[in-house]
């Protein structure tokens, strides 16, 4: 179970959306996860493996070293 406290106008506008289609909130809101969480995901897990590489202090490998390493 989650529950989410929006901010009044993003509720006011879930709540037109919903009365105008006859569809629930919960509706739009997983609509919503659905579409964006896997963006979301891709962005926020590139941050951190970024960000812990960098912490790591390992080299950084430039494309010519990949590919004369996978002898391309």
């Amino acid at each position: 179970m989650l529950s989410v406290r929006l901010p009044e106008d993003l509720e006011k506008r879930l709540n037109f959306l919903a009365k105008k289609t006859n569809r629930t909130k919960s509706f739009y809101a997983l609509e919503a996860l659905r579409r964006h969480l896997e963006d979301m995901e891709d962005l926020y897990l590139a941050e951190k493996a970024h960000e812990d590489f960098i912490v790591s202090g390992e080299k950084a490998l430039t494309t010519e070293d990949v590919e004369k390493a996978l002898g391309l």
